[in-house]
């Protein structure tokens, strides 16, 4: 006998619905808020009804590689799960990268998108990542003014028709390796008699690698055989994924596919560029060309780690009210409370980050920004993306523990939640990197990115006094950031080493301070 018990499981619903403080969030700042309204809650009823299924199932039925027909022609076939295809579809026809280009809500256009990719993002099945190289691409094709060659891709990477959208991969990643792409790109580009190029190299690491087109970088061999050093050498390059009428690909083998802790759902594979055919988008300075792209997708691995966060702590508070123990349903018990009650407020102040720095994102790209929003979206972009990231990993585990031993089961689609989380502080630059990122900027600027942050936080901590409840908490992070200031102050009298020593903990401070909840400053 089994027994009659059966736990009931937590139910996904409308996650614009069950999420208040995104709709005050919006209701609060955004114009044309009925448009933004329907076309959310429209999509996240989607979400809860059928999209959710097709990210389970591209995460039982992963891609894998085909690289010989039966008859032993080279191939190269990534096959994905039909539930793959139709995220595609989805993106498109949902605008999840067109609203960010098309600015019906101005200034407030990359909000509205980003909390739509907010609803998206767990039940995507992934396929957020290469939305996130694919609005990259666009951005830094549009930074570079839309150049002939690569002006029919622009118009697809930003189209809502199915039939014409693209992704693209972002093939950065060497054998040398991750960050550190002026030492770690050996690619070369050999110039043809049309004013192409022809690339060869081997890409270690190449997300979305069954995208339409990629950006990637090499180095352009010179009339006598000479290879230009370092990141000036380097030059950005547009290429196209085509296949020749026998099927195989033009200048690519596909060596193998990555055997990933998480993110199983994507292809992600190692290639050999034999040839591929590409064009100059920037001539040398490819590293500064591919700035734009960083910070709209690290804006985007934000966007992830907040709503992966969000997703956990909803089904958690769903299933507080579903599962009982020692008498009681969880949601009686006050220390299961407290436990939802933190987790809950590491995914607001996470959310609020990633909500203003799409707002200083929104401000730039349409020319209403001052020079204290440019410093804050330099400045907050790192330190927004490597604190997030770590968030994510420690609330999603949280959250699993809040399920028992079920939060632990392959077949419950829990475990994937933490396994993909893990990817969020790796990608787009480790938290040491960008804890150094941060530091870059300080100095770079001079030290305005810096002061235009404490104008900010004391700007907002004023309002905030205004309000008596809020004493305590104004009080507490009053005494953080002037702590942060001497902190600054006495760092600036010491050898650069010491302050790079103390970046992590100085990026963690910028972030918490500015979230709102007091750190142990540095």
């Amino acid at each position: 006998m089994t027994g009659l018990f059966f736990q009931a499981q937590p139910q996904l619903k409308n996650p614009f619905l069950e999420d208040p403080l995104l709709g005050r969030y919006l209701r609060r700042h955004l114009p044309h808020q009925q448009a933004v309204f329907s076309d959310l809650q429209a999509f996240g009823e989607r979400i809860s009804d059928e999209v959710d299924a097709w990210g389970r199932e591209c995460e039982v039925n992963p891609p894998r590689l085909v690289p010989f027909d039966p008859w032993g022609r080279r191939v190269d076939h990534i096959v994905t799960s039909p539930a793959w295809q139709r995220m595609k579809e989805l993106s498109a026809s949902e605008g999840l990268v067109a609203i960010g280009y098309e600015r019906s809500c101005g200034e407030w256009s990359r909000v509205h998108q980003m909390s739509k990719l907010f609803l998206y993002s767990p039940s995507s099945g992934l396929f957020t990542c290469p939305l996130a190289m694919t609005d990259g691409a666009a951005k830094v094709i549009q930074s570079l003014g839309v150049p002939p060659a690569v002006d029919s891709a622009y118009r697809r990477l930003t189209s809502r028709d199915p039939e014409r959208f693209w992704t693209s991969g972002q093939w950065m990643t060497e054998r040398r390796g991750g960050s550190d792409v002026a030492a770690g790109t050996e690619t070369l580009a050999e110039p043809q008699p049309d004013g192409s190029y022809r690339l060869h190299g081997f890409k270690w690491f190449t997300s979305a690698t069954d995208a339409d087109m990629t950006l990637t970088l090499g180095r352009v061999v010179g009339r006598d055989g000479s290879i230009p050093p370092g990141s000036r050498g380097l030059s950005l390059f547009y290429a196209e994924v085509r296949r020749d009428p026998q099927g195989r690909l033009e200048g690519i083998e596909v060596q193998r596919l990555k055997d990933k802790l998480g993110t199983r759902q994507m292809p992600t594979a190692e290639l050999l560029l034999d040839g591929l055919p590409a064009h100059r988008v920037s001539e040398g300075r490819g590293v500064a060309s591919i700035a734009n792209m960083l910070t709209v997708t690290r804006i985007h691995n934000s966007v992830a780690a907040a709503a992966a966060m969000r997703r956990v702590v909803q089904l958690a508070r769903d299933y507080a009210t579903r599962r009982s123990a020692f008498g009681r349903r969880l949601q009686d018990h006050p220390l299961h409370l407290q436990t939802l009650a933190r987790m809950e407020v590491e995914a607001r102040a996470a959310f609020l980050l990633v909500m203003e720095v799409s707002r200083l994102l929104g401000r730039e790209e349409t020319g209403v920004a001052s020079p204290l929003d440019r410093h804050l979206l330099r400045l907050l972009t790192p330190v927004l993306k490597l604190y997030s990231a770590k968030q994510a990993v420690a609330v999603v585990s949280e959250g699993l523990e809040s399920f028992g031993g079920q939060g632990y089961m392959e077949d419950t689609g829990l475990p994937g939640l933490l396994r993909d989380a893990q990817v969020l502080s790796i990608w787009e630059g480790t938290t040491n990197v960008l804890s150094l990122d941060v530091l870059r900027c300080v100095a770079r600027s001079s030290g305005l990115v810096l002061q235009a942050y404490f104008t900010q936080t004391q700007a907002l901590l004023g309002h905030a006094s205004r309000l008596p409840p809020l004493a305590p908490a104004v009080g507490a992070l009053e005494g953080a950031l002037s702590a942060l200031g001497v902190f600054v102050e006495e760092a600036a009298a010491r050898p650069p080493s010491y302050l790079e020593l103390a970046a992590r903990d100085l990026a963690y401070s910028l972030a918490r301070i500015y979230m709102g909840q007091p750190p142990h400053v540095v």
